[in-house]
């Protein structure tokens, strides 16, 4: 492709509404537009780049031996009611009506409409396993689009369902999926990491996401580094602590804290470490108040409080609720006292085993030190994993203490097993002819997220480093004087056709601009291979060659140019 025939769009700077460097990039380089909120037109070089990650996940799922389709993306409300998830989807769901008032969605995923063909077209276990894929548009409406193609509400998604006849059959499906995910994002050039997730809106029995690593990432992953361990932080477990709970050493006091409204500002002011003292979280369920405490330098997990029994519709209580309670504004809440008869007491199982604690004192400007389990407070009346992991907990496994990191999540992969078959009557006749449901699982890719993630993990000053399978060209090949030299228009006029008869991906910038002005385009739309032609490196018979992920230059004879990008093109 020349330039003199293409679409290049730059941009200096960034527009103001844009925060992460992914964001700004992609809007620099021309790769988006933005129409509104949440809403992007993938310009001509935004959709070459989007085009080869579609065409990677095509091909690493037909070598798994998924089939491809082609789904609707307006679905009718029927499907989702009869699964039970019209009602409690949650507002992410875009809801319209046709001209005859009928209910529709704009498909955020598909698995009513998916497991709807099944149970039509599939019969017999004969038939069985397969698996269905797609990549198409899907709507959620985020309630606050940010980060440009990262949280848009309109994306494309690679989702796939495979259907099996037992639950060692999906297991063996989900294996598949996982070895395909692995594949494809190691073919694009990303570093990532496969963590046990929470299944969320989609359920399931157990689900695993893939993250790109990547410090600007939204998700906190806990990994040990000497074993194979890897969660989600809201999926990962915080044992307790294994050393047994110390016996009471101080005596039960009021102390001061006249300003001191937080379990850092506490620590400091009566020169402890913070995890000395404890926080209470006030929670209602059922119509209930829950109250949760927390050691003070841990944080609540609200996947795993919503998991405990009675608290899967929890909110946090309002200020008027607290003090109705407690006789006391929030800052200095304590479980000390209090009618436990109107509440349930939830620990989490570090606080459990702690002894001689402070915490508020349920009166203004005090809290209480010295506390301890059975002496001054009632043991709880549930103690449970309901925090956060850190750094430097131990492994779940047993195999050593957890990291933590940050990573983008570009695909999750679910063993449904039969929540959806059962809502639908997603049934096969069996070889002794007994009807039975279909084991499931569901696979998503997030194409177009995956172009944002990598630029997360891939970008300098210059702009962004595409690894040479998603770049949007392989090598740049921009001449100094094209249109003034000869020599400089036949040499990189004759190294174009010479690519291009080779299969090579290759840009000619044959634009009548300053050299400085291109090489600035080339590297920031992050083409990974760059050739210079001008007049004083042609007359000693070479070329420059500049590599963008390192910046190396160097010059190469004329004649080995090609062989040389062909041999750096195949690593």
């Amino acid at each position: 492709m020349r330039t003199s025939q293409f679409f290049l769009s730059t941009l200096k700077e960034a527009p103001s509404e844009a925060e992460l460097p992914s964001h700004k990039l992609m809007l620099r380089a021309g790769l988006i537009k933005k129409l509104g909120s949440g809403l992007y037109t993938w310009m001509p070089l935004g959709l070459r780049v989007l085009r080869k990650v579609e065409a990677i996940v095509r091909e690493e799922m037909d070598k798994a031996g998924a089939l491809e389709l082609l789904m609707p993306a307006i679905q009718p409300a029927e499907l989702w009611q009869e699964s039970g998830r019209w009602a409690v989807f949650g507002p992410q769901m875009l809801k319209m009506k046709d001209r005859h008032e009928r209910d529709f969605c704009f498909g955020p995923t598909h698995e009513e409409v998916i497991t709807d063909i099944a149970r039509s077209e599939i019969k017999s276990y004969k038939q069985l396993p397969l698996n269905f894929y797609q990549v198409q548009t899907k709507f959620r409406d985020e309630i606050r689009p940010r980060f440009g193609v990262m949280r848009a509400r309109e994306f494309m998604m690679k989702d796939a369902y495979s259907f099996d006849v037992d639950a060692a059959g999906m297991a063996e499906s989900y294996r598949k999926m996982h070895v395909a995910y692995s594949t494809i994002f190691t073919r694009l050039g990303l570093q990532f990491r496969a963590v046990k997730a929470d299944s969320g809106a989609i359920g399931g029995d157990a689900s695993q996401e893939f993250h790109v690593l990547a410090d600007s990432g939204e998700d906190a992953l806990a990994y040990c580094p000497t074993s194979d361990f890897a969660a989600n932080v809201e999926a990962a477990e915080a044992l307790a602590p294994a050393a047994p709970r110390a016996a009471a050493s101080e005596a039960l006091r009021d102390v001061d804290t006249p300003k001191q409204t937080t379990c850092e500002a506490v620590a400091a002011l009566l020169d402890i470490p913070l995890q000395r003292t404890v926080k209470l979280i006030a929670l209602v369920a059922g119509e209930q108040l829950q109250i949760v405490l927390l050691r003070g330098d841990h944080s609540l997990n609200e996947v795993k409080v919503g998991k405990l029994p009675g608290m899967a519709d929890f909110r946090f209580a309002s200020e008027e609720e607290i003090r109705a309670f407690f006789n006391c504004p929030p800052g200095f809440l304590g479980p000390v006292g209090i009618d436990r008869s109107r509440v349930r007491l939830i620990a989490d199982r570090t606080v459990a085993a702690m002894s001689d604690f402070v915490v508020g004192a349920n009166k203004p400007k005090f809290h209480t030190a010295g506390v301890n389990w059975g002496r001054d407070l009632p043991e709880a009346d549930l103690v449970a994993d309901v925090r956060n992991v850190v750094a430097g907990d131990a492994s779940p496994d047993g195999k050593g203490v957890l990291e933590i990191c940050r990573g983008i999540e570009v695909g999750h992969i679910f063993q449904l097993g039969t929540k959806y078959s059962q809502a639908l009557s997603c049934n096969y006749l069996d070889a002794e002819g007994q009807l039975k449901p279909m084991e499931m699982g569901c696979y998503g890719i997030g194409v177009s997220r995956i172009v944002g993630a990598a630029i997360e993990q891939n970008f300098d000053e210059k702009g962004i480093k595409f690894s040479a399978a998603m770049a949007p060209f392989s090598v740049a090949i921009v001449p100094v004087g094209y249109q003034r030299s000869e020599a400089v228009k036949a040499a990189a006029d004759a190294l174009y056709a010479e690519l291009k008869a080779q299969g090579v991906d290759v840009l000619l910038d044959d634009r009548d601009a300053r050299p400085g002005s291109m090489f600035a385009d080339m590297e920031l739309i992050g083409i990974p291979h760059r050739v210079t032609v001008g007049d004083k490196s042609l007359a000693e018979g070479k070329v420059e060659y500049v590599a963008r992920q390192d910046g190396n230059t160097e010059l190469v004879a004329q004649a080995d140019i090609v062989a040389r990008l062909l041999g750096k093109l195949a690593q």
